[in-house]
């Protein structure tokens, strides 16, 4: 009998309760690898199209053209909503359609805020799974392994002729339960502290281009009450 035939015996004559057990962790570990990958792609179109908006905003291009490209589409994401949502507003008050209670810059940076917070939590969506995965399964695990050694150790008691032998096959499939929540629990772990590093960076990155852009719009606003 070789190693693998070995290790799925013990499986298929584990208990019901640690059958059970394992059969959560795997689904749970198949759970945090289809998020793995859909995070990683998410979060690498969201850096992509993070560089191809900065590098055409600084480029020189009017900010009216830019928001005009941009009005005319409907898959507005990331910066360039936030820049969507914060010139809208200043284009508004500026055109006089509503009363002035803050001033115009003020009322595109809490426009621009708000867009930020919305992209930010598209980005954080189901990271909070990772983190889950991460801290629960080694104690799932180890509940599986609890359980099949005291169910070793009672079967034990009631034989006369207690050897290693008898107990040994119950305590390793127990242990496998432990080894199947340390396989779920550490790439969760890898993957979320990855993630959570990204999400962070990029909304950095936002939260600078938000700050540029309120100074660029109160330069403007300065601009157009000297001309007027």
């Amino acid at each position: 009998m070789t190693f693998d035939q070995t290790i799925l015996k013990l499986i298929m004559d584990a208990s019901l309760i640690v059958k059970a057990v394992m059969l959560i962790l795997v689904l749970a570990s198949l759970a945090s690898w289809t998020l793995m990958f859909i995070k990683r792609s998410q979060l690498s179109k969201a850096e992509k199209r993070l560089e191809i908006f900065e590098d055409r905003f600084w480029s020189g291009i009017s900010l009216n053209k830019l928001y005009s490209d941009l009005a005319n589409r409907t898959d507005r994401e990331g910066m360039a909503a936030i820049f969507f949502n914060g010139y809208h507003e200043y284009a508004r008050l500026n055109k006089g359609e509503t009363p002035r209670l803050l001033p115009v810059t003020d009322t595109a940076q809490r426009a621009m805020r708000v867009a930020e917070t919305r992209e930010m939590d598209k980005l954080e969506q189901n990271l909070s799974f990772l983190a889950t995965v991460g801290s629960t399964s080694p104690y799932i695990g180890l509940f599986g392994t609890v359980w099949g050694i005291m169910n070793s150790f009672i079967s034990l008691s009631e034989m006369k002729q207690a050897t290693l032998a008898v107990v040994a096959p119950g305590i390793a499939e127990a242990l496998i339960a432990t080894a199947i929540g340390l396989f779920a629990a550490i790439p969760a772990v890898i993957a979320y502290n990855r993630f959570s590093d990204k999400v962070d960076r990029i909304g950095i990155r936002y939260e600078n281009f938000r700050e540029e852009f309120t100074t660029l719009l109160e330069r403007q606003a300065i601009l157009t009450k000297d001309k007027a």
